[in-house]
């Protein structure tokens, strides 16, 4: 039987393409609940319409099906202290450096 923790193992270094963080750590993946054989992940965007959404949705999805898991999902959008937190943090790890 899978647990949580199995999948924040599984999860934890799943990094956001354009920026040196993972999708945890910026926030982008807010809450994991695991109930029977079904994991759902809250994901949380800074803003509304984000042209990556389904790819990053869809790096997550790889890994919990690779646990043998469902899968479900719902976006929320961030608050603002969770939005600044990861402005700051896009700010300091993005790969595109010039």
């Amino acid at each position: 039987m899978k647990t949580k923790q199995d999948i924040i193992n599984a999860i934890s270094d799943v990094e956001h393409p354009a920026i040196a963080y993972s999708l945890i750590d910026l926030g982008i993946v807010k809450d994991i609940t695991l109930e029977d054989n079904k994991a759902r992940v809250t994901f949380a965007f800074p803003f509304a319409n984000i042209p990556i959404a389904e790819q990053l949705v869809n790096s997550i999805y790889d890994r919990v099906y690779h646990l043998g898991l469902d899968f479900e999902y719902a976006i929320v959008q961030m608050n603002e202290a969770e939005k600044q937190k990861f402005m700051k943090m896009e700010t300091d790890g993005w790969k595109q450096k010039s």
